[in-house]
């Protein structure tokens, strides 16, 4: 429930809805997740209309075999 079904949503989201929803302790109870993910996410004032809303750019562009741009350090930003 809340930020702990949103992170693991967010980890499970390009696997699919099925897939995500079993491994975050749903079972094949795909409707429930869903509901269960929606609320969790206007609780913390995010609006999603479907699972692959969690998926970020930068898991977008790991996926897409793109390179990540980042200093070595944080003094180095």
């Amino acid at each position: 429930m809340g930020i702990e079904l949103i992170d693991c949503a967010k980890a499970n989201a390009k696997q699919g809805v099925t897939v995500a929803a079993e491994l975050c302790g749903y079972g094949e109870n795909t409707a429930t997740f869903q509901q269960e993910l929606q609320q969790a996410c206007q609780q913390i004032g995010v609006e999603i209309s479907e699972l692959s809303d969690l998926i970020t750019e930068q898991q977008m562009v790991r996926q897409r075999g793109g390179i990540e741009i980042a200093p070595e350090t944080p003094s180095q930003l």
